[in-house]
């Protein structure tokens, strides 16, 4: 399964996959060390260290995964004629007057202290695909919120 990507994020998931390669050799020199200390059965520090290893190489094996699969959004292709991956949304709620932006992104870019969110969450569901000017109806967990799209912009 193709997992989507801009390149932005692409480049994010490489350098975090470069940084936790270069952790390895620090964690085979911790196992080194402890076992230099002596019997392998009662000690902790070794434990620790293997299973730091095993948790890393977890999570390298995950990323290499994620870039094997990934395709990367072309976003020269982007328009604004209506809400769609990797726009950035202004949007009103109806209710409260509040104005939000928000860009639409995939799951695996979603940050919300960036303004990003996945294209999965009810908000970027209930407006994907809507114009400017037009008000939504959302479903979200604390209720149906309404919102009026004021721009789209990529």
């Amino acid at each position: 399964m193709a997992t989507y990507l801009t390149q932005e994020g692409y480049d994010k998931k490489m350098k975090e996959l470069a940084d936790l390669e270069a952790e390895r050799p620090l964690i085979k020199q911790a196992i080194a060390e402890a076992r230099d200390k002596g019997d392998l059965s009662e000690n902790a520090e070794y434990d620790a260290a293997k299973e730091a290893q095993g948790m890393l190489e977890m999570k390298i094996a995950k990323i290499k995964e994620l870039i094997a699969t990934a395709r990367i959004i072309d976003d020269s292709k982007l328009n604004t004629d209506v809400v769609q991956l990797l726009n950035t949304v202004t949007i009103k709620n109806l209710k409260n007057n509040m104005v939000v932006k928000y860009t639409i992104v995939t799951d695996n870019e979603a940050n919300l202290r960036e303004g990003k969110i996945a294209s999965s969450t009810p908000i970027a569901q209930g407006i994907l695909g809507h114009k400017v000017g037009d008000k939504v109806k959302v479903q979200a967990p604390v209720g149906i919120l309404e919102f009026e799209i004021l721009k789209i912009e990529i």
